[in-house]
């Protein structure tokens, strides 16, 4: 294929000088005269491990080379790749001014051609930039619409900073956001012979996905740090208690637990992240960002309560009770703790979970809901056809399929607050539906 580079930085860099391994084409554009002259020179304008080599040997077999004039490498192409700066305003939302002009050049450039041209945004932006400010752009410049010979595109880069060539030779994943399915296809061609899966999703969830990655890379370097400093304090060696713990790849690092839902809660996390609190404090240790656990938990809890509450104090069918479902373990359950705030505001409620019966109740368990909520056996309901009678508002923290089966038979006009993300209830006729974080 032959693919323009626009911005010739650290990402566009690493593209001229990879692309042609692929068996590309490649021309880099950039306004630095520097830049262009250093790639025709065989030099790379970043320092980064085997850069140099690649961009030397793709500029000598012909296959890459650098201009500033925007219509010839238009011209030349039929890919291009944005990879311009988008620095921080002072509210830390992208400056977006380069990534503006770029598009305007290159849909003016695109105006003069008849063949399909497929513009590929790299530059991190926030979701819906592409389809909401880019795309009129373009197709004003270029005066022609998206699927009419022009594609756009974004696909985020996940480059590292000393292993760049290595990363983009190994990807764990493509993730291509596009407006059209020529887009797709365009970009499925582009990195053929590259490893890992490709993803189709929509721009918006691309774009999205960026920037969580990067938010949950800084996340993690910040548990390690705080973790590390508490267990130094104890006389431990962070790295070795981390190394130990990184080992489990069924629950620590794997996906377990990151799926959007309901607040956490049970016998075990909150009283684990509570005494891991006081150990810190103890040995004088401050952690900001773990101490903000349960501020962030009780947080989504308030969510949860401002979704049912919105309209007004209506009656009330609550599924699920216990932590989890599975179990009748109703200790610091987060839904204990929704449904107290839904009667401590005057709702009438009733609550159905299949695990929770009063007569087995033992222990600290019997004890802890005794003292939350004493009169449950009031707002248990035997079926879930008992619960829902009358009910004007449906919220779901659990639920097994029959309970399902009778939510859905009697949604129709009924709101349904989903804490879970059933996807049979999602599709529930007739019913006005929303999910806490979908």
């Amino acid at each position: 294929m032959k693919i323009s580079v626009f911005g010739l930085g650290y990402v566009g860099a690493v593209s001229c000088a990879c692309l042609p391994e692929l068996g590309h084409e490649v021309i880099g554009v950039d306004i630095s005269p520097q830049k262009v002259g250093m790639i025709n020179a065989g030099q790379s304008p970043v320092v980064e491990e085997g850069i140099n080599e690649l961009i030397e040997a793709a500029v000598k077999a012909g296959k890459l080379r650098a201009t500033h004039d925007v219509a010839a490498a238009i011209a030349g192409s039929e890919v291009s790749l944005i990879s311009v700066a988008t620095p921080a305003n002072a509210n830390y939302t992208p400056n977006l001014s380069a990534v503006d002009a770029v598009i305007r050049s290159i849909g003016e450039a695109v105006r003069k051609k008849d063949t399909q041209h497929t513009i590929v945004i790299r530059s991190t932006v926030q979701p819906g930039t592409t389809e909401d400010r880019i795309k009129p752009i373009l197709e004003e410049a270029a005066g022609r619409k998206i699927g009419d010979r022009l594609s756009l595109v974004f696909n985020p880069e996940f480059l590292r900073e000393g292993s760049s060539v290595k990363d983009f030779h190994q990807p764990p994943q493509t993730v291509i956001g596009s407006l059209d399915e020529q887009g797709y296809a365009v970009m499925e061609k582009m990195y053929d012979g590259l490893p890992g899966i490709f993803v189709r999703t929509s721009c918006k969830v691309a774009e999205s996905v960026k920037y969580l990655c990067n938010v949950f890379h800084a996340m993690k370097i910040v548990f390690a740090n705080e973790a590390g400093s508490v267990l130094k304090s104890c006389g431990l060696d962070g790295r070795e208690v981390m190394k130990i713990f990184c080992q489990d790849t069924q629950l620590n690092i794997s996906p377990a637990y990151l799926r959007p839902g309901f607040a956490f809660g049970g016998s075990c996390l909150p009283k684990e992240v509570k005494g891991f609190f006081t150990l810190a404090r103890e040995h004088d240790v401050p952690i900001p960002a773990l101490s903000a656990l349960l501020d962030s938990n009780e947080a989504h809890i308030d969510r949860a309560f401002s979704m049912i509450a919105k309209n007004g104090r209506k009656k009330v069918a609550l599924f699920g009770l216990a932590f989890k479902p599975g179990t009748d373990d109703m200790r610091d359950s987060p839904l204990v703790v929704l449904a107290e705030r839904l009667l401590g505001k005057g709702f009438d409620i009733s609550i159905y979970d299949n695990f929770v019966k009063i007569s087995r109740l033992l222990g600290k368990n019997k004890e802890f809901i005794e003292r939350e909520i004493p009169h449950l056996d009031r707002l248990l309901g035997e079926t879930p056809e008992a619960v829902l009678a009358d009910a004007e508002v449906i919220v779901i923290g659990h639920a097994d399929a029959a309970a399902r089966q009778a939510i859905i038979a009697h949604a129709a006009g009924r709101r349904i607050v989903d804490l879970s993300g059933y996807a049979d209830i999602r599709t529930a006729p007739a019913a006005e539906y929303e999910g806490i974080c979908w």
